[in-house]
């Protein structure tokens, strides 16, 4: 599949390359996550509240995820028995996310998954071709694409079906 660009285009439609990858790896992450009875942002939170008390606030952003979706997958992840929110044990004021046992035996599993997901999709590569794009994308990800600029027009994030 190629992107749809003038004729007069003299540079690759980089903004193509990454919206289109991005979107097909997210699909192929939804569908194997589907397996486990997760979406990317259950396995997110489940992940990221294993590693530390964290409260619902810090782990939306680590997720990137709007209040809203936030509360949403939090009471998604404790209907499934996954998780819970509890007092933090460092601020009373402040709830954090505790994952449960079961939680935490999927996390695992969810973590297996993604892993797989992601080294199939580098093994389309040769190894020297995966190691530099790697290398690229975290370049790009700590450098010039690190965070979004101010805009009087902000640019709206692609929606990922639930």
């Amino acid at each position: 599949m190629t992107a749809m660009t003038p004729q007069t285009r003299s540079e690759p439609d980089l903004s193509f390359f990454l919206d289109h990858t991005s979107h097909v790896l997210r699909t192929r992450m939804a569908a194997a996550l589907a397996e486990v009875g997760l979406t990317a942002r259950m396995h997110c939170v489940l992940v990221h509240a294993l590693e530390e008390e964290r409260t619902q606030a810090q782990l939306a952003e680590i997720g990137d995820m709007d209040k809203t979706t936030m509360v949403v997958t939090v009471d998604a992840l404790e209907a499934a028995g996954l998780a819970e929110r509890r007092p933090s044990s460092v601020d009373r004021r402040a709830r954090v996310i505790a994952v449960t046992e079961e939680g935490a035996r999927v996390a695992r599993r969810s973590q297996e998954i993604v892993d797989g997901v992601h080294r199939e999709t580098l093994a389309a590569l040769p190894d020297g071709e995966r190691e530099a794009l790697l290398s690229a994308m975290k370049r790009l990800v700590g450098g010039v694409l690190a965070e979004p600029v101010e805009s009087p027009r902000p640019a709206r994030r692609a929606r990922q079906r639930g």
